[in-house]
């Protein structure tokens, strides 16, 4: 478990890097539009996991079948290396969202669809 103050540190340093990796996907990647992350402290780093959502479903089946999976992959662990955070495989860190998804199951409503997904985990 990680001490409060840590926690506090290292969701800075996961915030800041993961907002240069979003920087740079928008400019490269059609259709994504924004990133968050999920993570429990205490079960850390094994349950953080880096959400890339798109604007469309179309936009996100595009990605996920061409060189954009592996850039967004890229992205990830160097924005995770960047932050400290060391893991033996990025993939099971990773998913993939779109707007018109959560629109669809949650009428757009992003805070009860993280908690939804936080729950699966």
């Amino acid at each position: 478990m990680i001490a409060k103050r840590e926690c506090g540190k290292l969701e800075r340093q996961l915030v800041a890097s993961l907002t240069d990796a979003c920087e740079q996907a928008k400019a490269e990647v059609a259709g994504f539009v924004w990133l968050t992350h999920c993570v429990d402290y205490q079960h850390f780093p094994e349950s953080l996991v880096v959400i890339w959502v798109f604007d469309t479903d179309a936009h996100l089946a595009s990605a996920l079948k061409g060189n954009a999976k592996q850039r967004l992959h890229d992205f990830t662990a160097n924005a995770l290396v960047d932050a400290g955070v060391a893991l033996d495989s990025v993939t099971h860190h990773i998913d993939f969202d779109s707007e018109q998804a959560c629109q669809r199951t949650h009428g757009g409503d992003w805070q009860r669809r993280l908690r939804s997904r936080a729950a699966r985990h």
